[in-house]
């Protein structure tokens, strides 16, 4: 009986259908992280009232710091 699947691929073809889809997803991602980062990288902040920061508080960490400049 034969399997007529689209999905049925054998040996080498299937191997890089694999291989094409798993390199077009790391190469998704690495494109996605370098342009986040570089977005991060050009946001500048600064820290305002360092003495009052507590160590665990999750409510007022927005509180204690200021965007400088955008990036772009």
């Amino acid at each position: 009986m034969e399997n007529r699947s689209i999905f049925a691929f054998e040996a080498i073809p299937g191997m890089l259908i694999a291989t094409v889809l798993l390199l077009s997803v790391l190469a998704g991602l690495t494109v996605w992280g370098i342009s986040v980062q570089q977005s991060n990288a050009s946001t500048y902040y600064t820290i305002v009232n360092a003495k009052d920061i507590k160590m665990i508080d999750t409510q007022s960490a927005v509180n204690h710091y200021r965007i400088v400049k955008q990036g772009e």
